[in-house]
C-alpha cells in the first residue's frame, strides 16, 4: 500500500476487509466489497469513484452511521465498531444534505454544535466568532441560514463540521451542486484546514478537485479501491501519455471515427518491432476532440494523422495531453468516469 507523501505521519484513519452489502426488495446488493485506505495525519485523503460506486457507504460506516457487515476500520485512535461514542467525539461529518437548521442563523447553529458538543457558552460564542471570520461568513453570521447562497450555506457546513475541533474531518460530496468560484472557494477554505493540522476525507465524483485538492486518491469502483496513490503518481503508473485530436467531422460521426483509430494504433503497435506506436485502451470522446491513451506521442501523432488524412479527413487541431484520472479508471475497468455519468 502506498505511503503518504513526505516524512512519516501518524495514522488517522485504518480500514481492512470493509465490506457492507444491503436488502433490496428480493436481491442483496454488495455496495462495499472489501476495502483497505490507510490515511495519514495531516492530508487530504480522497475517495474518487462514479455514484453508486460505495464511496459514500463507506464514509457512512467510518463515522459509524452504518454497521460494517466484516472488516476492521479505527479512526482517530477509536475503533469504528466497539467505540463508537468515542469516535463521534473526535470526529466531524458534513453529509451530502448538510445540517445547518435553516430557520436559524449561521451564528445560531455554530452556537447549537457548539454546546451539543460540550463547549461552555463563552467558549462556544469565541469559536462561532473565529469561524465565521475564518469561512468569510461574519457578514452573514446573523441572517437566517435560508437566505444563504450554496456556497455560503456550504461554507457554514464545513465550519458546523469542525466547530468542536475534530481530529478527522468527513465530508460527502461537498461541492456537488456548487458554481465553480465556490467550489474553488471552498477549495481554499480546506487547504486552509490542512495547513493547520487537519485531516479530511473527501468523497468526490469531480476529476479535477481530486486532481487539485487531494494530497492521495483512492479510486473506487463497484466497491472497491481500483488505485491508491497521489494524483501524479497513479496519472504516471498507470496512463502513460495521451494525443488529443480535433477531426473535422460531424459530432455524430466521432465515436466510430474514435473506435477505428485505436484499433489500427493498437494493431500498429503489435506489428511494430521498434516500439508501440499507440496504445490498445478505447479512445474516448469529448465535445469535438477525440483523446487516446498512448506510450510514444510523437510517433502515435504522426500515425493518427496519416490515418486520418488517408481517409481524407482534415485535422483541426492535434496536441500532446498529460494523463488524467479519467485515464486511470479508463485502464483499470475498461470504461471512463464520463462514462458512468461522472462530471469531468
Amino acid at each position: 500500500m502506498d505511503a503518504p507523501p513526505g516524512p512519516i505521519r501518524d495514522t488517522a484513519v485504518t480500514v481492512s476487509g470493509l465490506r457492507k452489502s444491503f436488502r433490496v426488495k428480493d436481491k442483496t446488493v454488495a455496495a462495499v466489497t472489501g476495502i483497505d485506505l490507510v490515511v495519514a495525519e495531516g492530508e487530504i485523503f480522497g475517495l474518487l469513484g462514479p455514484n453508486g460506486a460505495g464511496k459514500t457507504t463507506t464514509l457512512r460506516i467510518l463515522t459509524t452511521l452504518l454497521p460494517a457487515d466484516d472488516g476492521q476500520a479505527t479512526v482517530a485512535g477509536a475503533d469504528v465498531r466497539r467505540a463508537p461514542r468515542l469516535v463521534r467525539r473526535r470526529i466531524g461529518y458534513v453529509g451530502q444534505l448538510g445540517g445547518a437548521d435553516p430557520s436559524a442563523t449561521g451564528r445560531e447553529n455554530l452556537l447549537l454544535a457548539g454546546r451539543l458538543y460540550g463547549l461552555s457558552a463563552s467558549a462556544a460564542r469565541q469559536r462561532a466568532t473565529e469561524l465565521l471570520a475564518v469561512f468569510d461568513l461574519a457578514a452573514l453570521a446573523d441572517r437566517a441560514v435560508r437566505t444563504y447562497s450554496g456556497g455560503q450555506k456550504r461554507r457554514l457546513e464545513v465550519a458546523l463540521g469542525i466547530m468542536h475541533q475534530p481530529r478527522v474531518l468527513f465530508l460527502d460530496e461537498p461541492t456537488t451542486g456548487l458554481d465553480p468560484q465556490n467550489r474553488a472557494n471552498l477549495w481554499d477554505q480546506l487547504r486552509r484546514l490542512r495547513a493547520g493540522g487537519a485531516t479530511i476525507v473527501v468523497t468526490t465524483h469531480y476529476l479535477d478537485e481530486a486532481d487539485q485538492l487531494c494530497d492521495r486518491v483512492a479510486i473506487v469502483d463497484q466497491g472497491k479501491v481500483i488505485a491508491l496513490g497521489t494524483p501524479d503518481e497513479l496519472k504516471d503508473r498507470y496512463s502513460g501519455n495521451a494525443i488529443t485530436l480535433t477531426p473535422s467531422v460531424p459530432a455524430t460521426d466521432l465515436p466510430a471515427l474514435a473506435s477505428d483509430l485505436a484499433a489500427e494504433l493498437a494493431a500498429r503497435a503489435l506489428a511494430d518491432a521498434a516500439g508501440p506506436a499507440g496504445a490498445p485502451e478505447p479512445a474516448t470522446v469529448t465535445d469535438t476532440t477525440i483523446r487516446l491513451a498512448v506510450t510514444d506521442t510523437t510517433r502515435a501523432m504522426s500515425a493518427a494523422c496519416g490515418l486520418l488524412a488517408a481517409r481524407g479527413i482534415e485535422v483541426a487541431g492535434v496536441s500532446m495531453a498529460r494523463p488524467t484520472l479519467d485515464d486511470v479508471f479508463l485502464n483499470e475497468t475498461g470504461k471512463t468516469l464520463r462514462d458512468t455519468g461522472v462530471a469531468a
